[in-house]
């Protein structure tokens, strides 16, 4: 495919002003399960998570930290999915790859800060947790309001200001050579491998803050899964305990798989095996992640479960009563 090049006014250099995102064209056969597929993953996203911050923001009885931060994530994942799933969608139905220059890094921008502040606000909702099942007696008074507010806006300025960081040290590289990036999103490893400049102080930078948005969250998140596990044990009821650790150990599994493959990608040595996987383990924090979040964090709930039945049958009736003319 011919690439789109532009001369320098002052030197013989070509720079790249597009580039060519090949996502998933080396399956041209499975081009429509993928749309299929990828579609109904995003209509799922995007109805479970618009769904969660509805209701946690119209029943006031769930005004509670726990759905605070549930809220927020929901919030979060939904801009989060949007700024990877349509335009995967819109390369597969409309056979068009191509990406300019800025809207590569621009992507990328919002990826990088979206995916930081998840990393944080697990984090801070493995504390909520932790403080309510291990602290009850102080849960009221160490997690008020004010915490709550100061743990979710650091979540998303951590992200915004780490993404800040990467996407203009990402940005400074010079691109003269080959622009078909073989992922299916402008992520900073792909394009370093495209860049034509020394990026080994780059490799740096992006190295200490990946590790700085993903080692510390994840150590304070299965640090308090530890506690609430530990604490779990000490219940008498069998009943009780089976339930505590079928919530605990699917939260443990989402974690898990956000954390796991974000450090297989980013911070780990990049190996052969594992530029080669990096596609695929990519597709699990940034499109499964987010549709498996409502499921294991609200739906199930039975407070969330009771909330979203009281609002539905709040407007389904409504809306048949009104279809009802008297005789």
């Amino acid at each position: 495919m011919k690439q789109l090049m532009e001369k320098r006014e002052n030197d013989n250099e070509t720079t790249v002003t597009e580039f060519i995102l090949l996502g998933f064209k080396s399956f041209p056969e499975l081009q429509t399960l993928f749309f299929i597929t990828f579609l109904a993953i995003y209509m799922v996203t995007m109805v479970g998570n618009l769904l969660i911050a509805a209701v946690v923001l119209i029943n006031h009885h769930l005004h509670k930290p726990m759905y605070f931060f549930l809220g927020n994530l929901s919030v979060l994942d939904t801009c989060y999915t949007s700024t990877i799933l349509p335009r995967i969608l819109a390369s597969i139905i409309n056979d068009y790859h191509r990406i300019s220059f800025s809207g590569c890094f621009l992507q990328f921008y919002f990826f990088a800060f979206l995916a930081g502040a998840e990393s944080y606000l697990l984090s801070a909702m493995s504390y909520d947790r932790y403080l309510a099942i291990c602290k009850p007696l102080h849960y009221v008074t160490l997690m008020n309001n004010r915490l709550c507010v100061q743990l979710s806006l650091a979540s998303w300025v951590t992200g915004i200001v780490a993404s800040a960081f990467t996407t203009f040290f990402a940005s400074q590289l010079t691109f003269c050579g080959p622009n078909e990036i073989d992922h299916f999103f402008c992520d900073y490893e792909p394009l370093l491998m495209l860049s034509c400049s020394e990026t080994q102080h780059t490799e740096i930078v992006m190295s200490v803050l990946g590790s700085a948005c993903t080692m510390p969250p994840m150590i304070l998140t299965f640090a308090s899964y530890v506690c609430i596990i530990s604490t779990i044990l000490q219940i008498p009821s069998n009943s009780g305990r089976s339930k505590a650790f079928s919530t605990c150990s699917s939260h443990l599994i989402v974690v898990t798989i956000f954390y796991g493959t974000l450090i297989i990608v980013y911070i780990l040595p990049k190996t052969d095996t594992l530029r080669d996987l990096n596609k695929v383990f990519s597709v699990f924090y940034t499109i499964l992640t987010p549709m498996f979040n409502p499921f294991i964090y609200s739906l199930r709930n039975r407070e969330f479960k009771e909330a979203l039945r009281t609002t539905i049958n709040h407007f389904v009736p409504l809306s048949r009563t009104q279809g009802i003319q008297p005789q």
